[in-house]
């Protein structure tokens, strides 16, 4: 099962976990599994549209999901998935 790093700062909705296996063949499949076991996570993840949130960034063995196959990037059992938060100030 893949890997899943998940930032400190939400790590409140998932069981205070931070690394943790996610079963999904791709990308989408992980998230759906993601929510079906964490459902409060959902508002934080994805805009009302149902389009990944903007500032929430995913990395699949440190590369970004834009650059591989977007939410279809299929995983292997032996992926890192990493979640990231973009961060912004002045």
């Amino acid at each position: 099962m893949p890997i899943i790093r998940f930032p400190a700062l939400m790590k409140f909705y998932v069981d205070n976990q931070t690394e943790f296996p996610a079963a999904g063949d791709t990308v989408a499949e992980l998230l759906d599994n993601l929510l079906a076991r964490y459902p409060a996570l959902k508002p934080h993840l994805f805009e009302s549209t149902g389009k990944l949130r903007r500032h929430f960034n995913i990395f699949v063995n440190g590369e970004h999901i834009r650059e591989l196959g977007g939410l279809d990037t299929p995983l292997k059992a032996e992926d890192k998935v990493i979640f990231m938060v973009s961060a912004a100030g002045g």
